[in-house]
């Protein structure tokens, strides 16, 4: 590692606790000084002293057209040559509004945040407010933002109340949230057999992104559909990450089921911070003014993020886009899988769209993780392992075996071969150890 990488990182901590502006950005689960990025193209991101690495965080998914995308750049410039923020309605919400509503039926109104997680928070405080009731309930692995009710994790029980995971979060506030397993058809029966006619809302990643990538099944999602409109709570689908990454139209797409609200995050933005949550016109219009539920925010719709999503969604929206992204997943993870496979490392994938997921398991007879107590099942200290032998080959993957991975369209045929060629490098390498 450079030592301008461990002078800069000197330099942060003394203002900035840890050193970054969020966790995981500080290597502390892989181990390491980070590297400090200056700038990006393509495929590929920057750091101080100018080498280049073929990146697959993208911003954590919303550089799907690869950094510094000419048009978007240029829509961005052009907005500020207009004025950077002006906290009243502009044209430029509308039509990005027009197009999310346009692109996901289940959306019918949307309303824009600064952010994923104030696009969570408000999006259960709106279901707490239709439903007059409190319970919510979440998923063990599923992050929704750092908002006080969604930092909760489940207690020793299959079905508990959930106990704060974060210092700082009043046990009053964790008691309304329900926190039971991922991709458990049974867990959500018995959830709403308890405390059905309390439950205000089902926040759920509907393809979990923050423990690496686990799909659910067909069942969990159809069986999560049909108790919260037999019981009268609001289904909530987290799609901050999978929203407009693994195909055009979401998860819920993918899936054939229609949340009673959704959640958005930086891709409608091409990247810029902004988020957006929006359902079913019944339960939007309980929002202020139309209703009693207030939520507002100076920055929300901001002129800059939403001209810079105009013009991503001129090219997300081209047919044929999301089969070229999705080729090009399927080229790297087939690829790696192989080298794997080659040298007998355990290793299990998951794909779809523009998204992926590896996960180091510790026996060759174990299966694609299903589930929270699965991912953590997992060779934390092979991944560590695969995680630097990457980065020193100018791979750069996320800090942490918990999230999962994203293509861009710019990732070239050489990129790809490169991190396929790396991978095995490494493989061989642990094969011989």
């Amino acid at each position: 590692m450079s030592t301008k990488n461990e002078q800069l990182f000197a330099q942060a901590r003394k203002h900035i606790p840890g050193g970054v502006n969020s966790p995981v950005r500080a290597f502390a689960g892989v181990g390491g000084t980070p590297i400090f990025m200056h700038r990006a193209s393509g495929s590929k991101i920057y750091d101080t002293e100018d080498n280049a690495y073929i990146d697959y965080v993208g911003s954590w998914g919303p550089m799907i057209l690869g950094h510094a995308h000419p048009k978007v750049i240029d829509a961005v410039k052009k907005a500020a040559d207009d004025g950077l923020s002006f906290g009243t309605p502009t044209p430029f919400e509308t039509t990005v509004a027009d197009k999310i509503c346009d692109i996901v039926p289940s959306v019918e109104m949307i309303r824009m945040t600064s952010s994923g997680t104030e696009a969570t928070m408000s999006a259960i405080r709106l279901a707490r407010g239709f439903t007059e009731r409190d319970k919510i309930v979440k998923f063990e692995g599923c992050y929704h933002g750092h908002s006080d009710s969604l930092l909760v994790k489940a207690g020793s029980g299959m079905l508990d109340i959930g106990e704060p995971t974060s210092k700082g979060v009043p046990a009053d506030f964790a008691k309304h949230t329900i926190t039971i397993p991922y991709n458990d058809p049974q867990a959500i029966k018995e959830c709403f057999a308890k405390w059905g006619s309390e439950i205000a809302c089902v926040i759920v990643e509907p393809i979990a992104g923050n423990m690496n990538m686990v799909i659910p099944t067909q069942e969990f999602h159809d069986t999560l559909r049909a108790e919260c409109t037999a019981n009268g709570a609001v289904l909530i689908f987290d799609e901050v990450m999978t929203g407009f990454r693994v195909g055009l139209g979401g998860a819920q797409a993918h899936f054939g089921i229609d949340p009673d609200l959704t959640c958005f995050g930086k891709i409608i933005g091409a990247g810029l911070p902004v988020g957006a949550f929006g359902g079913k016109k019944e339960v939007m219009s309980c929002i202020a003014p139309l209703g009693g539920v207030y939520q507002a925010g100076t920055l929300s719709g901001n002129p800059l993020a939403m001209r810079a999503g105009i013009a991503m969604f001129e090219d997300l929206t081209v047919d044929g886009f999301y089969a070229e992204l999705s080729a090009k997943v399927d080229q790297l993870i087939d690829g790696i899988q192989a080298a794997a496979d080659k040298h007998g490392i355990n290793l299990r994938t998951n794909k779809l769209g523009g998204m992926f997921g590896m996960f180091f398991v510790k026996d060759k007879a174990t299966n694609v993780p299903q589930n929270f107590d699965d991912v953590t099942e997992c060779d934390m200290d092979v991944f560590n392992t695969f995680f630097h032998g990457m980065l020193e080959r100018g791979i750069y993957l996320a800090p942490s075996a918990y999230e999962a991975g994203f293509m861009s369209i710019k990732h070239s045929d050489a990129d790809i071969e490169a991190s396929i060629n790396a991978a095995d490098e490494i493989f061989a390498e642990m094969a011989k150890a």
